[in-house]
């Protein structure tokens, strides 16, 4: 049997499952948003409930490439690469608004949108903040967001953290174009998840790394476009505000999150109990810090269908 498309050019292949959940059948495509395309990976019956997952900072759409198929005999999910990052095109300008705007494209353009039953958004890290804002600016799109270990500390926690040696090292200045590696292994062996933590899954890390790089005049170079580095940096004032948000969105929403994660931690689920009005389910999963599909797959898989069932059978 021939390997996964994804997987053909790759030194390390995985294990079984792995290589099952990637030989899914999945369709790829583009939708124009503001000018600018955005690239997409669909799975499952496009007649269920629908759902759109997007990823964290510098990632692409493929870190939900191997947890989407595992959900896609109930529903009809949709991954897309933001702006600047993996196979989407890249903008003069990076804003809150054109982000919410592609977001919208892709659930609308993917059907996701054309059924009674609302779509749900789960997104991890930095794609929750744009996921917020779009549930916050429309409130009757979504029917239900799941954010995925997105940082939500207390302010003076976040101060401490925001600045402490972590900051900085995830977005500097942005303009300088990407460092040319003159080949595929050097390359490969530049790859760090930010912020920075250790990850059992060696094949896992290899194939977001070799799906994060492109060839080049001279070599192998990061596909993201470096403009994006300054232009989505944010304070700790903006960074603080992000809970207390997140807490007044209407409707349903819930919280997944790495049992050693940095960024999430026991006290921030605290914290978002105190700051809302009604129960928010909030999961932990064990074994895993912020890269949690990286960390614990299966696990990660099993407690985002779980969630997203609840809400499709109330």
């Amino acid at each position: 049997m021939s390997l996964p498309a994804d997987l053909q050019d790759l030194s390390v292949h995985g294990p079984q499952w792995f290589q099952d959940a990637l030989s899914v059948p999945r369709r790829e495509g583009v939708v124009e948003s503001d000018g600018c395309p955005i690239h997409y990976f669909e799975w499952g019956d496009p007649g269920k409930r629908g759902v759109l997952l997007g990823h964290g900072f510098l990632a692409h759409a493929r870190c939900f490439a191997f947890i989407a198929p595992l959900l896609a005999d109930d529903f009809h999910l949709v991954a897309y690469d933001l702006s600047g990052m993996g196979e989407s095109g890249a903008r003069t300008e990076y804003t809150r608004p054109t982000r919410v705007r592609e977001m919208l494209a892709v659930a609308e353009h993917t059907g996701l949108t054309q059924h009674a039953a609302r779509p749900f958004v789960a997104t991890h890290s930095y794609g929750s903040s744009v996921a917020i804002e779009a549930c916050t600016e429309h409130p009757d799109f979504f029917g239900g967001l799941v954010v995925c270990d997105f940082m939500m500390l207390r302010p003076h926690i976040m101060r401490d953290y925001m600045g402490g040696t972590q900051r900085g090292r995830r977005m500097p200045p942005g303009g300088k174009p990407n460092k040319v590696y003159p080949d595929l292994e050097t390359a490969l062996g530049r790859y760090r998840l930010a912020p920075l933590q250790p990850c059992a899954n060696d094949f896992l890390l290899h194939y977001m790394a070799y799906h994060s790089l492109k060839q080049v005049d001279g070599g192998w170079s990061w596909k993201f476009d470096p403009g994006i580095l300054g232009a989505d940096s944010h304070d700790v004032d903006w960074w603080a505000e992000q809970p207390p948000r997140f807490a007044a969105l209407p409707g349903r929403k819930a919280i997944i999150h790495g049992d050693d994660s940095i960024l999430f931690t026991s006290d921030s689920a605290d914290y978002i109990r105190e700051l809302c009005d009604e129960p928010v389910p909030i999961v932990s999963i064990p074994h895993a810090q912020h890269h949690l599909m990286l960390d614990q797959p299966i696990a990660f898989a099993s407690a985002l269908k779980a969630v997203l069932t609840v809400w499709d059978q109330s």
